[in-house]
């Protein structure tokens, strides 16, 4: 009876020893990948950034538009008229954005708000919102929580940024009470837009959806860069550091789901994605785009990495981008 009694307390030792080791690892996972401090820390940022980097398609014609793209932007940027914003979350958070406006002469009505990716920041946005300025849009790019200069806790991978970013929509509202609304998003930014989309609470004044290189939901893409990055399995890791977040963050992976906000949404919306991303895989917008309830297109485009479509057909992406705004509402 005696030795019965030993071994279960060194069983019951060890799986209390276990869970702690378990729970310790979600807690780092979660550290690792969404909160800035320890990605910075650890070098998380430049690993990731590094490896966006190399994840990219290197090709001439790519390079060209990019560089040219990128003088334009600098051109644009010497006489645009903008403003820098902050407004303050429901827990207390202050976010940054700027807004460029058009001249007063001939200024319409026609807005976009554009969102950046994952470990993100505005000015990455800024070749696009100039692209918006040329067809007589005005434009609000915001840091993101987490991103840029803007406070948080955890990075929302677009879950929490789709409430935060209503208080921009409503700040378009104040100043343009007549301004019909796009939603422009890359990457994390094209999940968040899409899970805004699904929102009660969106404004009727957003009219539609763009979508570039959108994944599909956070637990998934978490999945395949554990893989990746660590060929670790997703089970059993995973689904602890999901549920440390909910406790700590206040939100799942699973819940970052731009799938089930796409099934509920009526607004249409334009997926765009390169075939040959491979750190968000085509198939996830493909399999978007099928979901999606309301209208909808979809740009596939070769010999494009992540977010490179508009460097590598830019006008067929911006051609494709404005022809779907116009003819669903924004004029």
């Amino acid at each position: 009876m005696g030795k019965r009694k030993k071994w279960r307390r060194r069983l019951a030792v060890l799986a209390a020893v276990l869970l702690i080791l378990y729970i310790a690892a979600c807690n780092i996972l979660v550290n690792v990948a969404l909160i800035p401090e320890t990605m910075k820390k650890l070098q998380a940022f430049e690993d990731v950034t590094k490896e966006g980097m190399e994840a990219l398609v290197q090709t001439d014609d790519i390079r060209g538009n990019h560089a040219q793209s990128k003088s334009e932007t600098e051109e644009w940027l010497e006489t645009a008229l903008s403003e820098l914003l902050t407004v303050t979350t429901e827990d207390g958070y202050e976010l940054v954005g700027r807004i460029f406006y058009q001249p007063e002469e001939g200024k319409t009505h026609k807005w976009v708000l554009l969102l950046h990716g994952y470990t993100g920041w505005k000015e990455e946005m800024y070749p696009i919102a100039c692209r918006y300025a040329k067809e007589g849009y005005q434009i609000l790019v915001p840091d993101m929580r987490c991103s840029g200069k803007s406070g948080g806790d955890f990075i929302g991978m677009g879950w929490t940024d789709r409430l935060d970013n209503l208080l921009w929509l409503e700040l378009i509202l104040e100043r343009d009470p007549e301004a019909e609304i796009a939603l422009h998003g890359q990457s994390m930014g094209a999940a968040c837009a899409l899970m805004m989309s699904g929102e009660e609470r969106l404004p009727e004044a957003v009219k539609a959806v763009v979508a570039d290189s959108a994944y599909t939901d956070a637990y998934q893409m978490f999945a395949k860069q554990m893989w990746e990055w660590a060929r670790l399995p997703a089970f059993p890791l995973l689904p602890g550091a999901s549920l440390m977040l909910k406790l700590r963050g206040g939100y799942s992976l699973r819940e970052a789901s731009a799938l089930e906000a796409v099934k509920e949404t009526a607004l249409p919306v334009l997926f765009i994605h390169g075939e040959e991303d491979v750190f968000v895989p085509p198939e996830m917008s493909r399999e978007l785009y099928e979901a999606a309830a309301g209208e909808k297109d979809l740009l596939m485009v070769e010999g494009a990495g992540h977010v490179q479509v508009q460097d590598k057909e830019p006008e067929l992406y911006y051609g494709t981008v404005f022809s779907f705004l116009e003819a669903h509402g924004i004029r």
